[in-house]
């Protein structure tokens, strides 16, 4: 019941989020961070009422994809290599890491086999950081012009990952700048593109993302707990 419990919490707390900045509770989404964990706690919060699960590993993924009975979606979160996109075709239904346009096109090579579309977030280095994969805020606009070109891509928003801080309030100007950075390309009208999506905020600062406009946080610690290996 430990998962339930969680799941309860952390629910209660983006809802209270949600109504401190005057926002509809419905609009955000929890991304249940399950990467590390077995199918069996992805299947207890399943059970719990939980149904949008994030993974970070291609080859932990696929396992644990095809021994999860409940119905889920499944989201792909964690830095991609072009080589491994061809695992996670038809398995995921949005991919929150594109990067770089090599991934776009393959990608879009990917699902145009299955003669299918892939929502997509591009990703964004808010802070310049070199351990962190994204384009630049300088760059973004017509990043995500050349990544929107590809017909089986559709950019439905932007993610970023700020720093690490303790104090969560230290994130919030990161999260604050991604939802200008979106309103700057749907200024732009680019065909296909909508930012109907901001991928921000994990177990330490999601409440704050929520308050500056996140739609998806991705939470896996305070839910399931600390990770169990690697």
């Amino acid at each position: 019941m430990a998962i339930a419990g969680n799941l309860a919490i952390i629910r209660g707390k983006i809802a209270a989020a949600a109504r401190r900045a005057g926002r509809d509770p419905a609009e955000v989404r929890l991304v249940a961070v399950s990467k590390t964990k077995p199918a069996a706690a992805v299947e207890e919060a399943a059970r719990a009422g939980q149904r949008l699960f994030g993974e970070n590993y291609v080859q932990e993924f696929t396992a644990k994809a095809r021994e999860v009975r409940e119905e889920v979606e499944w989201h792909f979160i964690g830095h991609l290599q072009s080589n491994k996109v061809k695992y996670l075709a038809g398995l995921v239904t949005m991919i929150h890491s594109v990067d770089r346009l090599s991934l776009a096109e393959e990608i879009d090579r990917q699902w145009g086999r299955l003669g299918a579309v892939c929502d997509v977030l591009v990703q964004v280095n808010i802070a310049g950081e070199a351990t962190k994969s994204g384009t630049s805020a300088d760059a973004l606009v017509e990043f995500v012009r050349s990544v929107a070109a590809r017909p089986h891509l559709r950019v439905r928003g932007l993610m970023t990952m700020p720093p690490f801080f303790d104090d969560p309030e230290a994130a919030r100007p990161y999260f604050r700048e991604l939802k200008r950075l979106a309103g700057i390309v749907a200024a732009g009208n680019i065909p296909g593109v909508t930012m109907a999506e901001l991928s921000m905020g994990m177990s330490g600062d999601f409440e704050a993302a929520v308050e500056e406009g996140a739609t998806l946080v991705r939470v896996g610690t305070a839910l399931f707990g600390e990770r169990e290996y690697r």
